[in-house]
């Protein structure tokens, strides 16, 4: 019988067989991919033709077709829907699928034959998009270190396989905090929380197979606990188990898993010749150097702090009118901003829930994609991997685009936070193929589910990157979609959030789910007037984190991690009632892969660009205008990593961007 993960899939769109495939599937389906790419990649490396770009370069981006559509498979449900199974198979995994990688770029006959090409690329009549992925991968060879010999090479792929073990158990040991807390909630303790919040609670308890409401880790539940709730001691608690996520001590902390991390990829960086992990992973970014990176974080900080340090001064001031003397504290921040928020802007949460479904919330999505884009999206059947995901055919003018999925309710088999991936992804050589995108968030599960604006803007965050992957149009699936700079990458998520405060938009799709109703102009006017309220905080909490990210990898790797995030925060005077958004135990972007290390700042950079592209679409007079539109598909979300992200951005700007726009946009400019 066949593999059913080994399968091409099912229907007019190729789907996953997920009704079929068992976890016991993936071991074997993984064995035998890594085989088949294995003899793949050895016959290129030992092909006794001289190397050109058809039997090198693009052998290889399809030498591990196979291997693709498992991974493509397994790490989407591993993220979204894990299972013990799944969990034992990631850790069985890491080093093998490292130790791969290491293989495929220390084979020395192998990139020998891209040095040839690299050396002769003046000569090789290459098209620009077949010289930016010769590059690219001649580029990827040498800072894998390829380069390397005898000692070097073998600890250089010891480090990778060890990194790759450390940051799965990482990622599993904040699942496995994340998943065991909850506290069980009396009738009492519900007091004056809105009926929302009561839902969620209830929900969560259904899940956990508890007979009432539960306050469980999940952020769309406990932050809107600690911005309700009247009662301080019970916000103490969850906060505090929500920031102890990864520091609880026992079989699931992280603290020395993130020291040990630290340390290999200084060694790492050495090895290859940088001064230190920054200067290595900041060298193909746009930011280019840690100065650049530092520069940005403390021009926006100043003037961040000091909006914090004046909303601060204002919520004690509230709490001891309340009859609570003392400082303020972190869990006390959200419920005194809430009021204020209520008494200065006339604005509540709770009244402005109703009007965000989430369903209302992906038709105004998928709307705004349709005027800017063309694209129409059509509800379609599984088979999906569970029960809560649905699903979307994409297309333009008749055309097939894309599938697309979106996971949105938290579960306790669910990582926390938001992600977008390609379970497969965009290309043309050897035929063309459409991409399947997967949308995952952690709404708290309602009937129906109602948004904060906050939850709004994340879908449309996440969609963003959807978008970036689903009008992909490049030849070479290297550069496709997402494939880009790092600090480059957060630029059209962010990007699609300011649709997300267009006033027709919001006239348009944000009605009560009840009535049906268009939310009121007074409560969207508010709504819009209240968009910069609490930015102090909001960029505070961030920017402290992305410094100490910053810290952790530009110079020697800290013996203690946590003493140096406290030297960090205290030499930026971080403010008493706000930490950072993600302490290092449970910073799952640092240390969970290294996807974000040294580039927690990238989403701050992005911003600089988003605010300005933005722009663009204003200064037209309208914010759906075709020909700005156009550019931004043609310039950027269709091109992936096939130009420079410095390249594009010029393409379709013109100019580049000051930190002023960001601070505008954050209404931080007058601080």
């Amino acid at each position: 019988m066949t593999n059913p993960v080994l399968a091409e899939g099912l229907g007019p769109f190729a789907l996953p067989d997920f009704a079929a495939i068992t976890d016991a599937d993936f071991g074997p389906a993984f064995e035998t991919a890594l085989t088949e790419a294995r003899a793949k990649i050895a016959a290129i490396a030992e092909n006794p033709q001289p190397p050109s770009f058809a039997n090198t370069i693009e052998a290889l981006e399809m030498a591990e077709a196979l291997l693709d559509r498992v991974a493509g498979i397994f790490y989407n449900l591993s993220g979204a829907d894990s299972t013990p199974a799944r969990e034992a198979l990631m850790r069985d995994l890491a080093p093998k699928m490292a130790g791969f990688a290491s293989e495929v770029t220390m084979n020395r006959p192998l990139f020998a034959r891209i040095e040839t090409l690299w050396a002769a690329r003046g000569d090789l009549d290459l098209s620009p998009e077949q010289a930016r992925v010769l590059e690219l991968y001649h580029k990827m060879f040498v800072r894998s270190g390829a380069a390397l010999a005898g000692a070097d090479a073998a600890r250089m792929t010891e480090i990778k396989e060890r990194l790759a073990v450390l940051s799965t158990a990482f990622s599993q040991n904040l699942l496995a905090d994340e998943r065991d807390w909850f506290r069980p909630l009396t009738e009492d303790e519900l007091e004056g929380l809105p009926e929302f919040v009561v839902a969620a609670a209830k929900a969560a308890g259904a899940e956990r197979g508890q007979a009432g409401p539960v306050l469980t880790l999940n952020r769309s539940l406990i932050v809107p606990f600690l911005q309700f709730s009247p009662r301080r001691d019970l916000r103490e608690t969850a906060y505090e188990a929500w920031v102890a996520r990864g520091a609880n001590g026992g079989a699931t902390d992280n603290r020395l898993i993130a020291a040990e991390i630290l340390n290999l990829r200084e060694e790492r960086a050495k090895l290859l010749g940088y001064d230190s992990f920054a200067a290595y992973k900041l060298d193909p970014e746009m930011a280019k150097t840690p100065e650049t990176v530092r520069d940005l974080l403390m021009r926006v900080w100043t003037p961040a702090k000091a909006a914090a340090e004046a909303d601060a001064a204002k919520l004690t001031a509230m709490m001891h009118d309340d009859g609570l003397n003392g400082d303020l504290e972190a869990w006390d921040w959200r419920y005194y901003s809430e009021k204020r928020r209520v008494a200065e802007h006339d604005f509540d949460e709770a009244a402005l829930k109703p009007y965000l479904s989430l369903n209302a919330m992906l038709a105004a999505m998928f709307d705004t994609a349709n005027r800017l884009f063309g694209l129409d999206f059509r509800p379609i059947e599984g088979p999906f991997y569970h029960p809560d995901v649905r699903g979307w055919e994409v297309s333009r003018k008749g055309r097939h685009i894309a599938v697309f999925l979106g996971d949105y309710f938290a579960r306790p088999s669910k990582r926390s936070g938001a992600w977008c991936s390609a379970m497969r992804s965009q290309k043309k050589l050897g035929g063309e193929t459409r991409p399947i995108v997967v949308n995952v968030c952690n709404f708290a599960k309602g009937d129906p589910c109602l948004l904060s604006y906050d939850d709004a803007r994340t879908l449309f965050h996440e969609f963003g990157h959807a978008l970036h992957q689903m009008l992909s149009d490049v030849t070479y699936q290297f550069v496709s979609g997402t494939s880009v700079a790092r600090d480059f990458v957060e630029l059209p998520s962010q990007l699609y959030e300011h649709w997300l405060e267009v006033p027709e938009v919001l006239e348009r799709h944000a009605r009560h789910w009840q009535t049906g109703e268009a939310m009121p102009k007074a409560l969207r006017d508010k709504l819009l007037a209240a968009a910069t309220y609490d930015q102090g905080f909001l960029t505070v909490e961030f920017v402290a984190s992305a410094l100490v990210d910053l810290a952790f990898h530009e110079g020697a790797a800290p013996a203690d991690p946590m003493a140096l995030q406290a030297q960090v925060l205290a030499e930026i005077g971080m403010p008493k009632a706000i930490r950072m958004r993600h302490a290092t135990p449970h910073f799952g972007h640092v240390f969970s892969g290294d996807g974000y290390s040294a580039g927690y700042y990238s989403y701050m950079w992005s911003e600089v660009m988003d605010a300005d592209a933005f722009a663009a679409f204003e200064e037209t007079g309208d914010a759906f205008d075709p020909a700005t539109a156009e550019r931004l598909e043609r310039c950027i979300l269709s091109v992936g990593g096939s130009v420079p992200a410095d390249a594009a951005w010029l393409a379709f700007r013109g100019k580049t961007p000051g930190v002023e726009a960001l601070l505008k946009g954050r209404g931080l400019l007058e601080a």
